[in-house]
C-alpha cells in the first residue's frame, strides 16, 4: 500500500523528490547496543563488492585478535579485512555472499573467543600533529571505506580530492531512506568523535571549511552536532529539508551550496568532496585509537521483526545472527533487504555475512511492501514530478522494455540515480528502476564489447605493425650480409689477381 506524506515545505532546494513514509520511529529512540552481539562464528569473504579478491594472511589454525589484519588486497583501491573478534580461523571455505545471484566465493571462518577487548596494541595516541600523507596512510590501513554505501576506499577519495585542490569538505548526515536511524542515533551518541573526525578528514582532503547537512527531522541530531562544532568556525552545521533523495551526493551539495555537479562529472569537479556522518566518526577511532574499521552501527527495523533496534554488528556476522539478537522475525515477514526500502538490495539468504556498507537489515511484512501488482502505465506524470534529475522516466521505461536502449540513454537512463523515487509514487506500481538497471546493464556491455574490440583491433594492428617491422629488418640485414659478401669476394678477387701477377713475374 502507497502511503505518502503530503506535507510541504517552504524551501524546495532541488526539483523533483518525495515524501515516503519514514517508519522512523521504530527505532528512532533506540539508543545503539555496542560490544553486545558476538556470534559464535564470523565470516569474511574475500571477495570486494566490485570483484576483486583479496589475498589471506591467515590459516587455518592461527588465533587472530581483535583488529588483526587478515587479508588485502593488490592495491590501495583494495581496502584491507581486519579481524573483528579475537579467536581461531577455523576454514576458509566457498560460502555465499550478497550478490544477487548468490554467488560464492572464499571465505575466512573464525570463531569468536568470549573475550570481546581490544589487545594493548590498541591505544589512545595522540591527533593533534597529524600530518596529510598520515591521515591517509591510517585511513587506508585501517580499511575504511565510505559508509554511506558507496563502499570506495576514503583514503583514496582524501588522497584525489587533494590532488583535485577541494575546498569544501561535505558531510552526509541526511539518512533519508525510511526505517534507517543508526546516522541519527551516532550523530546524537557520538557528536564530539564525527566532529574531530571531520577535522582529520579536512586536513586529509586539504579542504578549508566543512558543511554537515542534517535533514530537519531530527532536532536531536542537529543540537547535538550543532553544539560539537560550535568551536570550530571552519565546521558548519546546516538544516536541510527531510526530502528524499535528501542523502543524494548531488542533492545534498545543490541544498548546502546552491552548485551543481555536473551531469557525468564529480563532486571534486567543483572543488568538493562529500563524506559519511559514520565514515568520520570510523576515521576517529582509527587515528585516535589505532582501531580498524571492524563493525558498524546498523538498523534492524521493520514490521516483520520482534525487536527492531540500533545495533553495533561486527563485520562478518550473518544475517540469522543479527535477526536472532533482535528476538527473531515474525511470521508476517516478506521479505528482508539490506540497507534502506527505497535503494536497497534483497537478501536471498540468512547466511550472508554483514559486510562494511550495510547500514540495515528491514524485515518487511505485506503490508509494509504493498500491492507489488503492475498495471499498465497511464502518463499520469508523476514519475516526472517525483524525478530528482529531471528525467521522464515512463518514456525510459517504454524504451527499455521495447529494447530500444539507445534511445534509453538519450533519454538520461545513464544519469538515473536508481533512488526508486518514480517507482514509489507511480500509482500502476510498475517496476521502473529495474527497467532502468536492465537497461544501463544493457548500454554497459555494449559500451565494453566495442571497447574490447577496439582493444582487440589496436593490439592487431600493433602485431601487423611489428610483424613488418621485423620482416623488414630481416630483409635489411640480408641485404646488408649480401653486401657485405659482394664486397668481400671482390676483395678476394683483386688479391688472386695481384697474387697471380707476382707469380708472373
Amino acid at each position: 500500500m502507497i502511503s505518502v506524506d503530503t506535507k510541504t515545505t517552504f524551501f524546495r532546494p532541488f526539483s523533483g523528490g518525495i515524501h515516503p513514509r519514514s517508519y522512523k520511529s521504530l527505532t528512532a529512540k533506540s539508543s545503539s547496543q555496542r560490544s553486545v552481539l558476538m556470534p559464535e562464528k564470523l565470516y569474511f569473504s574475500l571477495q570486494l563488492p566490485n570483484g576483486e579478491m583479496l589475498r589471506p594472511l591467515v590459516a587455518v589454525g592461527d588465533n587472530v585478535v581483535k583488529g588483526q589484519k587478515i587479508a588485502v588486497g593488490k592495491s590501495p583501491m583494495h581496502a584491507p579485512l581486519h579481524a573483528s573478534a579475537n579467536g581461531q580461523v577455523v576454514e576458509i571455505v566457498s560460502h555465499i555472499t550478497s550478490h544477487p545471484g548468490k554467488l560464492k566465493s572464499p571465505t575466512i571462518v573464525v570463531a569468536t573467543s568470549n573475550d570481546l577487548s581490544w589487545s594493548s596494541d590498541y591505544h589512545s595516541r595522540s591527533i593533534a600533529t597529524l600530518t596529510s600523507d598520515e591521515i591517509i596512510a591510517g585511513i587506508l590501513d585501517a580499511g575504511i571505506v565510505g559508509l554511506g554505501g558507496a563502499g570506495f576506499p576514503t583514503g583514496m577519495k582524501a588522497k584525489f580530492a587533494r590532488q583535485s585542490k577541494v575546498d569544501t569538505l561535505v558531510i552526509n548526515g541526511g539518512e533519508c531512506e525510511p526505517y534507517l536511524t543508526c546516522d541519527d542515533r551516532l550523530m546524537q551518541e557520538q557528536s564530539a568523535q564525527i566532529i574531530a573526525g571531520i577535522r582529520l578528514l579536512m586536513i586529509a582532503a586539504g579542504a578549508k571549511k566543512a558543511l554537515v547537512g542534517i535533514e530537519d527531522n531530527k532536532p536531536l541530531s542537529l543540537e547535538s552536532m550543532t553544539n560539537a562544532a560550535s568551536e570550530d568556525p571552519s565546521i558548519e552545521v546546516h538544516s536541510v529539508p527531510s526530502l528524499y533523495p535528501m542523502g543524494s551526493e548531488r542533492h545534498l551539495i545543490k541544498a548546502l551550496t546552491g552548485q551543481q555537479v555536473p551531469l557525468g562529472g564529480l563532486a571534486s569537479d567543483i572543488g568538493i568532496l562529500v563524506n559519511n556522518v559514520a565514515t568520520a566518526h570510523a576515521i576517529y577511532q582509527a587515528l585516535r585509537y589505532g582501531r580498524p574499521l571492524v563493525s558498524r552501527l546498523i538498523t534492524v527495523s521493520g514490521q516483520g521483526i520482534h525487536q527492531p533496534c540500533n545495533v553495533e554488528v561486527p563485520i562478518g556476522t550473518r544475517v540469522r545472527d543479527v535477526i536472532a539478537f533482535c528476538g527473531g522475525l515474525n511470521m508476517d515477514c516478506e521479505r528482508l533487504i539490506f540497507g534502506g526500502p527505497m535503494m536497497g538490495q534483497v537478501i536471498t539468504d540468512l547466511d550472508i555475512p554483514v559486510g562494511k556498507t550495510v547500514g540495515g537489515i528491514l524485515a518487511l511484512t505485506s503490508e509494509e511492501i504493498g500491492d507489488s501488482e503492475s498495471k499498465e502505465c497511464i502518463r499520469c506524470g508523476q514519475c516526472v514530478r517525483a524525478c530528482p534529475m529531471g528525467l521522464m522516466p515512463f518514456m525510459i521505461a517504454a524504451n527499455s522494455r521495447a529494447s530500444e536502449f539507445e534511445k534509453a540513454e538519450e533519454l538520461g537512463v545513464k544519469h538515473c540515480l536508481s533512488c526508486g523515487a518514480c517507482s514509489y509514487i507511480c500509482p500502476s506500481r510498475l517496476p521502473l528502476v529495474q527497467y532502468f538497471q536492465h537497461a544501463k546493464g544493457v548500454l554497459n556491455q555494449r559500451s565494453s564489447a566495442v571497447q574490447r574490440a577496439e582493444r582487440a583491433k589496436q593490439l592487431a594492428a600493433a602485431k601487423t605493425a611489428r610483424l613488418e617491422a621485423e620482416a623488414q629488418a630481416k630483409l635489411a640485414a640480408k641485404e646488408a650480409k649480401a653486401k657485405r659478401g659482394g664486397r668481400s669476394a671482390g676483395r678476394r678477387s683483386s688479391r688472386k689477381a695481384v697474387e697471380a701477377k707476382e707469380g708472373d713475374v
